[in-house]
């Protein structure tokens, strides 16, 4: 009896299912309603994709890596302006003028011609009156070629660290203003001058740091 009654039950419900199928508004209503579902979603995926594109992005902050170094770039320590084959055979004839130096020191920083002393602002050097190459004591950019034969031929080089060297007495000059010029690189040769006849064949050496000339044996042992 109650299996019946189910099945009545069930059977009342799919005819008015079928009914209700055949309404004429039935099936407008469902693809009204389907419409409206899909719109709904859309609208909800929207703003969600809004949202995410107006979120403020996080600021990475930059790292200051610090003045940009060079990678090949090197410190060179000062050499000598001769072969340094030859430091056995080159004497300092005259030293660099200091007022603090002791009496001896000084008497052979004194350059003396027609009878006036003049103080030396750089060594002279000598190897047994030979000619002997001169070679640039650091790598740097020649700033003036001075060609005179009473003095000595005068080379000047300055260098990035702030120095400048001096090369006197120089002939067959190898280089010229303007050029680059590299560690141990020949510039030219000793010779003598009129000036300075006493040093004979010699090259008078000069450094200056900063504008200033200080003794090159503080940099060079000899």
């Amino acid at each position: 009896m109650r299996e019946d009654k189910n099945s009545k039950t069930s059977q009342n419900q799919q005819d008015e299912k079928v009914q209700l199928q055949k309404k004429p508004w039935f099936w407008p209503v469902v693809y009204a309603g389907g419409a409206l579902m899909l719109a709904g979603l859309l609208l909800g995926y929207n703003s969600l994709v809004s949202k995410v594109e107006e979120a403020p992005s996080t600021n990475v902050a930059e790292v200051d890596s610090g003045p940009v170094v060079e990678t090949n770039a090197k410190t060179e320590t000062m050499k000598y302006p001769f072969k340094e084959a030859n430091l056995s055979k080159v004497q300092v004839s005259q030293e660099f003028y200091e007022v603090e130096a002791n009496a001896e020191s000084r008497e052979k920083a004194l350059m003396v011609f027609n009878q006036t002393f003049t103080t030396s602002s750089g060594i002279t050097l000598s190897m047994n009156g030979e000619e002997f190459e001169v070679l640039a004591a650091l790598s740097g950019k020649v700033k003036q070629v001075k060609l005179d034969a009473f003095t000595g031929n005068k080379i000047v080089i300055e260098h990035a660290n702030g120095k400048e060297t001096h090369y006197s007495s120089v002939k067959d000059i190898a280089v010229k203003e303007g050029d680059e010029v590299t560690q141990g690189q020949v510039l030219g040769k000793a010779t003598d001058n009129e000036w300075n006849q006493s040093a004979g064949v010699n090259l008078h050496f000069e450094v200056l740091e900063n504008g200033k000339y200080i003794n090159p044996k503080k940099l060079l042992a000899f």
